[in-house]
């Protein structure tokens, strides 16, 4: 195809940005290994905020943002991918300083790319995405501490987000006992189908007083917002129990001491999805292919189309969401 259609985010004349759809052509695509025709793509808040004058994602425009897709290669220069292939592109730069995933046609670097594993449709795929991606990163993580499910409770936080919804499923569908901690209306309903054993409020896992060391109420736990309540995890996690950070939608500052660390023996994981090694990455998408693989994500899904992208990124700027926008261009 000779030209396409992608959303560009561009800034007007007055300063503003403004979110359109629009027909380019090849040209407008960075260099790259590997030429990519989308099938699908999905919505993180990261792209929300990538449409927004402040939201300190874009520095240059016109843009197009997105930072996950699922595709066919048209063209390939690199020796790991031939056209025809059914690949997966997250992460790195992809849709924060290289032209991203909201777009017909793609073009990356052959070291984003990663194998579509068999049992995985390219839908699948943007049914997880980064979020699902770091999601797994999460449990594996906990599991490769030798987290099980009798071990008792696995804390959530920011549970009705990408990757709080998707950890909260994958662990109960692993038989972990799982609490969920939600402020959106509607949550709770939508928590408990995916298995949560209990769903709290976000002052639950965030209250007033605090101690360095609180009673132990969790055995491990999955943190995505950072800040006070990672904090309060870090104090609560019984004996030997893990606790993973992944997000500061809170907070970036944490506030504790050594005593988790030296009197409880707590471990406290770093997950990165964004420059996650090669091999590991591969593995994941294996893992969400397989022992991860969610039979009720669709209890998570809507499906969008193209024209109906800049709706949807308004929407999560302005309202949030429950669940996961997926965007299908073919």
């Amino acid at each position: 195809m000779s030209t396409f259609r992608a959303l560009f985010v561009e800034e007007e004349p007055d300063g503003k940005v403004s979110t359109s759809v629009k027909e380019t052509d090849l040209k407008t695509l960075p260099d790259g290994d590997v030429t990519i025709r989308v099938h699908y793509s999905s919505v993180n808040y990261k792209d929300a905020l990538a449409t927004l004058k402040d939201g300190k994602i874009v520095s240059r425009y016109p843009f197009i943002p997105g930072i996950d897709a699922s595709g066919i290669v048209t063209e390939s220069t690199s020796t790991r991918f031939k056209k025809g292939d059914a690949v997966i592109v997250t992460s790195y730069e992809f849709g924060v300083s290289h032209f991203g995933g909201f777009s017909e046609l793609i073009r990356v670097p052959e070291e984003w790319v990663v194998p579509l594993p068999k049992s995985l449709s390219l839908r699948d795929a943007m049914c997880y995405g980064t979020a699902g991606f770091t999601a797994s990163l999460s449990v594996q993580a906990l599991l490769d501490n030798g987290a099980k499910p009798e071990d008792g409770p696995i804390a959530v936080s920011g549970a009705s987000g990408g990757v709080g919804s998707i950890t909260t499923g994958i662990l109960a569908q692993m038989g972990f006992s799982v609490i969920a901690s939600s402020g959106k209306a509607g949550s709770e309903i939508l928590l408990e189908k995916l298995g949560a054993r209990e769903v709290v409020s976000r002052p639950d896992f965030n209250p007033e007083k605090k101690r360095a060391l609180d009673t132990e109420r969790f055995a491990h736990a999955v943190d995505s917002v950072g800040g006070d309540v990672l904090s309060y995890f870090l104090s609560t996690t019984k004996y030997g129990g893990t606790v993973t950070a992944c997000g500061m939608a809170l907070s970036g500052k944490l506030e504790t001491t050594v005593f988790p660390f030296i009197l409880r023996g707590i471990s406290l994981v770093g997950i990165d999805s964004v420059y996650c090694p090669y091999e590991k990455r591969v593995h994941i998408w294996e893992q969400i292919a397989t022992n991860f693989k969610l039979a009720k994500i669709d209890t998570l899904i809507h499906e969008i189309s193209l024209d109906e992208l800049p709706k949807a990124l308004l929407q999560m700027t302005n309202e949030g969401m429950l669940g996961r926008y997926i965007v299908k261009f073919i």
